[in-house]
């Protein structure tokens, strides 16, 4: 085992495009910066995690493809590998993002070890384990009890907190540690990256970055963006996850096919935040939503819908404009209202900026999760 003031850090976490894995990764890499070893166990390198770090080490596991299994099994091949990692790096603390499969796979994986090998389980809840899983009888028992397993269990909002205590009743108690998000430094200049985008300086560039899974509403962000007049005054760039195909038909219905911009998996999302004015999130629930922390980062406010724990990041009224769910028009309002308004959009933006340096910032999260390791460790 490690000394008091460094450890062996295990973390596993999707590695796709996801607020989940770009917190992990960050967090590793803030935890390195600090002196601490981090092992990164996926089925492959996060995709926003730099290559060569010191102190970053990525174990591989290789998911079989057996006749056997209808459908290839993670968790299994992980827990082998958690356990491995654990023994072979004597890793101190094993932190999980999510529940299933991870935090599973982590409680098999100790059991395969001897006691004085077993590392501690922190399990870190972003959303999905509780608000689309927990209802469902093949997922929910398992959750509950990787949960109740694990040696402390915290959630990105005060929202999820609440929301999984009342749907698992789980008896770990529940820490709420806010995400947080730093900026790398720039590449390019603002002037710069809307030339690649040819977005006029007179146009408003709105930004919304997300993996565009059905509860992110890409119908309702493209149907209030064609509300928006006069068309000629704003573009919509999209910083995508995944395929932006299946939304192109109704990009083309709408008459957007002008307006709107795609890009796909773009690692270095600062320059975009930086070159745009005012985000747009129409989101049905969020548990925390970092694509609003990483625009607050570069003064760029959002208009967002006033879900789950959206108001727990957006201050209404002074870092972003909160509407109510499902409304285009009124979405369409609110970003309308900061269109022709900016000097309000710029004093939302330079209040958004102080406020995540200061209350969402790595020196005022990363700490607590050092401290929850002290404390899991005795």
């Amino acid at each position: 085992m490690s000394s008091i003031d460094q450890f062996n850090i295990g973390i596993t976490c999707y590695p796709s495009v996801g607020g989940s894995g770009i917190l992990a990764s960050a967090l590793g890499e803030e935890l390195a910066n600090r002196g601490h070893e981090v092992h990164f166990i996926s089925y492959e390198r996060p995709f926003r995690l730099p290559a060569n770090s010191p102190r970053i080490h990525f174990h591989s596991v290789e998911i079989g493809d057996f006749s056997l299994f209808p459908y290839p099994d993670y968790t299994l091949p992980l827990s082998v590998k958690m356990a491995e990692v654990s023994r072979d790096c004597a890793l101190d603390v094993l932190h999980v993002h999510y529940a299933v499969p991870h935090a599973t796979a982590a409680v098999l994986a100790r059991s395969m070890l001897p006691e004085n090998q077993r590392p501690r389980l922190v399990t870190t809840l972003h959303g999905t384990d509780t608000t689309l899983l927990a209802g469902h009888p093949g997922y929910g028992p398992a959750i509950r009890h990787a949960l109740d397993c694990s040696d402390a269990v915290t959630a990105v909002s005060h929202f999820l907190k609440s929301e999984t205590e009342r749907q698992l009743e789980v008896r770990t108690p529940i820490e709420v540690i806010h995400n947080f998000f730093t900026p790398r430094p720039l590449r390019r200049s603002r002037a710069e990256v809307r030339r690649e985008l040819e977005v006029r300086e007179d146009e408003v560039l709105i930004l919304h970055t997300s993996n565009l899974r059905p509860l992110k509403r890409i119908d309702l962000l493209l149907e209030s963006v064609a509300l928006l007049n006069p068309r000629d005054s704003f573009k919509l760039l999209i910083l995508a996850g995944e395929s932006f195909a299946a939304h192109e038909p109704l990009v083309k219905q709408l008459g957007l096919s002008d307006r709107v911009l795609v890009r796909d998996r773009i690692i270095e999302i600062e320059e975009y935040f930086q070159a745009a004015d005012l985000g747009l999130i129409t989101s049905e629930t969020e548990s925390f939503c970092l694509s609003i922390l990483e625009g607050m980062s570069l003064g760029c406010p959002s208009v967002a819908t006033r879900v789950g724990g959206i108001p727990e990041v957006v201050d209404d009224g002074e870092t972003g404009l909160l509407v109510e769910f499902g409304n285009a028009c009124e979405i369409a309002c609110a970003v309308q209202t900061l269109i022709v308004d900016s000097e309000r959009r710029k004093r939302m933006g330079n209040a958004a900026q102080r406020v995540a340096g200061s209350r969402f910032s790595a020196e005022s999260i990363v700490p607590r999760y050092e401290s929850l390791y002290r404390r899991v460790m005795g």
